[in-house]
């Protein structure tokens, strides 16, 4: 995607350093991120500098890379880069696949990561092109968190199929959920809509029932983090009420994701792991004041705690569809076939 009129992908590899977006900067200042090894790779997964299940998975592969590359212990760099991010399966996958290459040469290992990051990207594009196929011109368009190309090394997932289908003309509209606690929806999302033309408009959380109501929302595409062997998924916290309401109201509840998501190793959502993180992204926000001024503010009251889980899981019977890069699923008998 472009800013500014030059082109970026979210994450890449220079040498053997990490470059990325610093998504926790945005939307109001747009800067690069390096990461020199693998250790700071790690630290810009869990702080969120780099967030979003593929991009997470294409950073993780690119921090064991980073291991091998520059000869730390492998078993170590592995369990650290894995206990960075519990749920999204991307990452467990990229891992692994690099951990495999780097065992035969550094240089296997660099290649695999480059080439998870490559199919990634890919992966968003095809998503892009079948998802398509679901949205009418004119169509209103709900989704939650962000999966677009910041979540992916490039053109997203949920996202994706919302970007063909303004480039064809469609006239679509988004309404984006602002995803508490950390407003990736308003933040992220928003600043990609932005960036791209595209109308949109930000809602808050739980303002998408009574949209739904109002007959202002023909159709749901939510990304994922992590896609269980029956169907159900995990994705950013308050995406279970999402489906919850399409399903009451008739409107279709789509997931985007690449086959990389899908594990099939996980029977079902009641066997993912939910991470929960600091009650701080509840407590304290922040943002910039009228003059521009970024602040970090306490918008509860002092001394009460707050959970903070980072994702729910959405039951398959709730789910229309999937839309991976190898077409639409419908039934979970598909999925099986595709792995």
């Amino acid at each position: 995607m472009k800013v500014n009129g030059k082109h970026f992908k979210t994450i890449w590899l220079d040498g053997t350093d990490v470059l990325m977006i610093d998504q926790n900067k945005l939307p109001f200042e747009f800067t690069i991120h390096t990461c020199a090894d693998y250790s700071s790779t790690c630290r810009a997964i869990i702080d969120m500098t780099v967030r979003g299940a593929g991009a997470i998975g294409a950073a993780a592969g690119f921090g064991m890379a980073q291991a091998f590359m520059a000869g730390e212990d492998p078993l170590m760099a592995r369990a650290q880069i894995l206990n960075t991010r519990p749920t999204a399966r991307d990452l467990f996958y990229a891992v692994e696949k690099v951990y495999a290459a780097g065992l035969k040469s550094p240089e296997l290992a660099k290649t695999a990561s480059q080439q998870i990051a490559w199919e990634n990207e890919e992966a968003g594009k095809t998503i892009g092109i079948y998802g398509n196929e679901l949205i009418k011109p004119g169509a209103r368009i709900l989704t939650h968190c962000n999966a677009g190309w910041l979540a992916f090394v490039d053109y997203g997932s949920a996202l994706a199929p919302i970007y063909a289908a303004a480039a064809s003309g469609k006239k679509i509209h988004v309404y984006a959920d602002e995803t508490r606690p950390r407003g990736q929806g308003a933040r992220l999302t928003a600043w990609e809509l932005a960036n791209e033309n595209i109308p949109h408009t930000i809602i808050p959380d739980n303002a998408g029932a009574l949209l739904m109501s109002k007959g202002m929302v023909d159709l749901v595409i939510v990304g994922a983090d992590r896609i269980a062997a029956n169907g159900d998924t995990a994705n950013k916290i308050g995406t279970f009420e999402k489906a919850i309401a399409a399903h009451y109201f008739n409107i279709p509840f789509y997931v985007a994701a690449p086959v990389s998501t899908i594990d099939m190793n996980t029977g079902s959502g009641k066997d993912i792991i939910i991470e929960e993180r600091s009650q701080d992204e509840v407590l304290w926000q922040t943002g910039t004041d009228r003059h521009g001024q970024l602040h970090t503010v306490n918008i509860a009251n002092p001394g009460s705690p707050a959970w903070n889980p980072a994702f729910d899981v959405t039951p398959e019977g709730l789910i229309t569809g999937i839309i991976t890069e190898k077409g639409i699923l419908k039934t979970i008998d598909n999925l099986k076939e595709l792995l």
